[in-house]
């Protein structure tokens, strides 16, 4: 029998006011997927990162643009994405320093991408320049834990 597949979206304006609410609504899915207490936290936190990065970075704090949070998952993965239309990024220019150089040299900012990709099990990022940017993230679901 085929896995069934569930897809839900959130599209909010763009502000650090509203990421309580997507963390809720990350929080949400990950429960009605039963994925575990830590992969929800995990996931939590790595979609907080990568929205705050949209606000402050591909906005720059403008409230008019709008931020798309979309979860698609069945019983074996959960696949989220993040969806806005501003300024692109290109994680594969961001030098792979480690993180003792990024503390000795004070830097800040630099840590986004490498927590998500830590977090995660597949990141991966398209750009649709003039259109769209959409950060796509998987986490597979271990059922049982």
């Amino acid at each position: 029998m085929a896995a069934i597949e569930k897809k839900l979206t959130l599209t909010v304006p763009s502000s650090t006011e509203n990421l309580a609410l997507i963390r809720d609504f990350v929080t949400s899915v990950g429960k009605q997927a039963r994925m575990s207490d830590v992969d929800i936290s995990n996931l939590e936190l790595a979609v907080d990162e990568a929205c705050a990065n949209v606000i402050e970075h591909a906005y720059g704090h403008d409230r008019t643009k709008e931020v798309t949070i979309r979860a698609i998952f069945d019983e074996s993965e959960m696949r989220i994405s993040v969806i806005d239309s501003g300024k692109g990024f290109d994680p594969s220019q961001v030098q792979s320093e480690t993180l003792d150089q990024l503390i000795n040299e004070r830097k800040s900012g630099g840590l986004g991408m490498r927590l998500i990709k830590t977090l995660m099990d597949d990141v991966r990022y398209e750009i649709v320049p003039g259109q769209k940017n959409e950060l796509h993230m998987t986490k597979k679901i271990n059922s049982g834990k």
